[in-house]
């Protein structure tokens, strides 16, 4: 009897699958995310809105990782905005926005490159336009940031701390509590 046209009936699946949660694939995700504080200053309105001179903005950011579970940890994308020109400050945006990461069965070196590289990645986009709106919102024209090169600046970092620890400092401490 032929099969039907469309239907997959071997999958090529070798063994027996196991339950959700028992699996000892490698997985590694976010599985929400969220802002944890939203700080927006606007100290010199509304004298401010007729200042005419271009405004210099500085951009500060910082990425920090906590576990909150065994295979949970909370990626936070701290990020100040400041605004000002001579007349004095225009605003200052301050966010710490969040991300909830699932990791499973990741070794310690890959897991520590999502946590400060990958998921920063993918959660800037929405901490972007928390921030664009953030400075709409205070009455100016939309901050648009440009992209950040999370993996270029998490390679510079590690390549700093790693030299940092050969010539006796402290050494890189685990992220993930596990030793994968």
């Amino acid at each position: 009897m032929a099969e039907p046209e469309g239907v997959i009936t071997n999958l090529d699946n070798p063994g027996e699958g196991k339950p959700n949660g028992l699996d000892n694939q490698p997985a590694a995700g976010i599985i929400t995310q969220y802002v944890k504080d939203l700080s927006v200053e606007n100290p010199n309105a509304p004298d401010a809105y007729q200042w005419t001179e271009a405004p210099q903005v500085d951009v500060q950011f910082n990425i920090g990782a906590e576990a909150v579970g065994p295979e949970v940890h909370e990626v936070m994308l701290k990020i100040t905005i400041s605004a000002s020109c001579e007349r004095g400050q225009l605003y200052i945006v301050d966010l710490t926005y969040c991300g909830l990461v699932g990791i499973r069965n990741v070794p310690e070196d890959q897991a520590h490159a999502f946590l400060f590289a990958g998921a920063p990645s993918l959660i800037f986009p929405f901490a972007r336009r928390v921030i664009s709106d953030a400075v709409r919102d205070a009455g100016y024209a939309p901050l648009m940031m440009d992209p950040i090169d999370f993996n270029g600046l998490y390679i510079q970092q590690l390549q700093a701390r790693q030299a940092e620890a050969a010539a006796g400092g402290e050494p890189i401490s685990p992220v993930t509590g596990g030793s994968n």
